[in-house]
């Protein structure tokens, strides 16, 4: 066996590994063997933290899901933090405020991204629970009171809500919540044998005895908080009927996000240095599901790379099978809704583009974090349709 073709198999197998087979392992672990959560009736005073800036076409969604909660209403306030908000999310939180006085509170503060607003709210909320959750998803009558249920196991820390994705219109849309159904059986898998890796970023509770002030600038706090839980000793885990809703989004908006979130797994690995102690029960998982996705565009140009070094015949076949895979993508671009190719290509250009966004993560070595945060773009409430 010749070195290129040595290098080869191992770029394929480590691609098939990352997105298949430890996947799949840690699905087979968990129906065999995964740890019960022990949820009961629970009601700790909690207070929701919602970061704004210029959100102000949903903050009202937003604090009416929060309000109409079925949960005990002096046991659940709101604190709305305005990160230099310029769109009239200010004027939304003061009425609110104005209205539910002993239930919603509002500051504004000076421009400083989500990390420094969190810290913010953390250092003037007392409530037992801390409900961490983004402005544009609303949430289901029932989720506050399933995340409090599932904290009544004392050995869970966080608690992670559900994000279902509101129907899309096109293929493209479609693909980026197939997407996210994918995301969401590995966290349920790995919550089910352990712990996730962080949280589900728009709705997750946790103690506030665990909660520690975020590092400046940093991208993932539903990671690296969930993570103190973690390394403390305790679970973090999800709650597949706490549920929030969110609006689709099209591949440039997932491109951005997903440029932000890979670009947050480098920065994770000098601001949490005990992901690779052996005190962190999730060092598997995360070397295999976030650094091993994080670096998949490196080993697919390696492969590229190495191919003309193959023997003739295997050169040529594998070249022309990744020119058409890519081809495929490219192609996409011109491919109308209705062309019975766009079931083929579309996945293929939605798979590509996230490649794309894993390659540009290193931005973060170059470029100030908060450059890296960028508005996401969502079609009007008005025009989504039923769930799935």
């Amino acid at each position: 066996m010749t070195t290129a073709i040595a290098i080869e198999i191992c770029c394929a197998v480590w691609v098939l590994f990352v997105l298949a087979g430890y996947p799949v392992w840690l699905a087979v672990r968990a129906r065999l063997s995964g740890r019960p959560v022990h949820p009961g009736p629970h009601e700790p005073s909690i207070t929701a933290i919602v970061p704004v800036h210029n959100g102000a076409p949903f903050l009202a969604a937003k604090l009416d899901s929060i309000l109409n909660s079925a949960y005990p209403s002096a046991n659940l306030d709101v604190l709305v933090l305005s990160d230099a908000s310029d769109d009239g999310s200010d004027g939304i939180a003061q009425e609110y405020a104005r209205r539910f006085p002993d239930r919603v509170r509002f500051r504004r503060l000076a421009r400083g991204g989500k990390a420094a607003a969190l810290n913010a709210a953390f250092s003037e909320v007392s409530a037992e629970v801390l409900l961490l959750t983004d402005v544009r998803q609303r949430l289901h009558p029932d989720c506050v009171r399933r995340l409090a249920a599932m904290l009544h196991d004392p050995t869970v820390g966080v608690v992670s809500g559900n994000l279902r994705i509101l129907r899309g219109e096109s293929t493209e849309e479609v693909n980026v919540g197939l997407y996210w159904q994918y995301e969401s059986w590995i966290r349920r898998n790995l919550g089910a044998l352990d712990s996730l890796m962080g949280a589900t970023g728009p709705i997750y509770a946790l103690r506030r005895s665990l909660v520690r002030p975020l590092p400046a600038n940093c991208i993932l706090d539903d990671v690296w908080l969930p993570m103190q839980a973690v390394l403390a000793g305790y679970r973090s885990v999800l709650d597949e009927g706490a549920i929030a809703w969110d609006y689709p989004t099209n591949l440039d908006a997932e491109f951005a996000r997903k440029v932000r979130t890979q670009a947050g797994v480098f920065q994770l690995t000098w601001q949490l240095p005990g992901l690779f102690s052996l005190r962190n029960r999730l060092r598997w998982p995360f070397l295999f599901l976030k650094l091993g996705r994080l670096l998949l565009p490196e080993v697919l140009i390696l492969f590229f790379v190495v191919c003309f070094w193959l023997p003739p015949l295997w050169r040529w076949v594998l070249l022309v099978a990744q020119g058409v895979f890519y081809g495929l993508a490219a192609a996409d671009l011109g491919v109308g809704e209705a062309s019975a190719l766009k079931r083929i290509s579309a996945p293929v250009r939605a798979f590509v583009v996230l490649l794309a966004a894993a390659l540009c993560a290193v931005s973060v070595f170059f470029v100030a974090p908060d450059k890296l945060w960028k508005q996401t773009r969502v079609r009007s409430a008005a025009r989504i349709g039923t769930t799935r």
